[in-house]
């Protein structure tokens, strides 16, 4: 009787909400044809894969492909260049539009609000190889920077050959990009708090700090955990066009990622299974760090994904 029931309820809920249904599908069509059925794909990475013979009939290589990137000489350097790059994104880069969401809902002049808002949203829009060009314009050996450091007294640097720089440059240029753009999630969350909440705590005689401290913070929590979790399951993923733009051969050490490792052994090496394996094995370390991160955070919060 229950499924039954359950049943009827399930094409109820279908006709009733048609309009909505059908409003989605769109998106579900999207999602399946160029997420989902694309995901055979990754048998490559267990086989020794030719365009020229039909699929299935590759020979079979198993894990041999994930055997020669782990003790290959560069698997240490790419996780490592992918994980910490990340990792100082999340240090410095997540709480960054959440101080800009915060400090604008402060702000009562609105057009200086309204100005800040535009000019820190910007960035986002500038396409990945103009905003490339604009950061290594300015740390170019005659860029702005080095014009400050000569002026200064100082010596200039050649940044996009230093090592060491790669990190902070990229951490920085990407929060640039990205600082106000994603406040909005947070500004959202801020309007969404009950204005009574304020008034009374105004009454009580709360200073600005004590509110943003007991009401606002606390007011976006669950956003923030949602976003940081959403952070942590792409803690192995760069995206590689910023990447490619930025880096070059003298950098490799630091500025070589998975992402752009797999593109050379798989689209200029013509190394198709390698770079499949390579590609599927940072899927699953996404994919089991979002788990993780998602456990963890019921566990603690309450607060969590699903």
């Amino acid at each position: 009787m229950q499924d039954a029931k359950g049943k009827k309820g399930f094409w109820y809920n279908i006709i009733k909400y048609k309009y909505l249904y059908l409003m989605l599908a769109p998106v579900l069509i999207y999602y399946l044809v160029f997420h989902y059925l694309p995901m055979y794909g990754v048998v490559i990475g267990f086989m020794k894969y030719s365009p020229a013979v039909p699929f299935f009939k590759n020979e079979w290589r198993g894990l041999y492909y994930f055997k020669e990137f782990f003790s290959g000489i560069y698997a240490f350097r790419l996780i490592r260049n992918t994980f910490m790059i990340n990792l100082y994104g999340l240090i410095f880069g997540f709480p960054a539009p959440i101080l800009l969401a915060i400090m604008l809902n402060e702000v009562r002049n609105k057009p200086f609000k309204k100005f800040v808002q535009t000019v820190s949203y910007i960035p986002h829009f500038i396409s990945t190889v103009v905003a490339v060009g604009i950061v290594l314009s300015f740390v170019s050996y005659d860029g702005l920077i080095n014009e400050i450091i000569a002026f200064m007294g100082g010596e200039k640097i050649q940044f996009m050959t230093e090592e060491k720089l790669f990190y902070p440059i990229y951490v920085a240029s990407g929060i640039w990009q990205n600082l106000g753009w994603n406040s909005i999630v947070y500004l959202a969350a801020i309007t969404a708090i009950d204005p009574s909440l304020y008034e009374a705590a105004y009454m009580d005689g709360a200073t600005r700090w004590q509110q943003i401290r007991m009401i606002t913070i606390p007011g976006i929590l669950p956003t923030i955990i949602i976003m940081l979790i959403l952070q942590i399951g792409n803690m192995m993923s760069v995206g590689f066009e910023k990447v490619f733009l930025m880096q070059n051969p003298s950098i490799y050490e630091t500025a070589d990622v998975i992402s752009t490792y797999v593109y050379r052994k798989g689209l200029i090496e013509l190394n198709y299974s390698y770079s499949a394996a390579i590609g599927l094995f940072n899927s699953v370390v996404n994919f089991v760090l979002l788990v993780f991160a998602n456990f963890m955070s019921r566990k603690l919060s309450e607060n969590s994904l699903w």
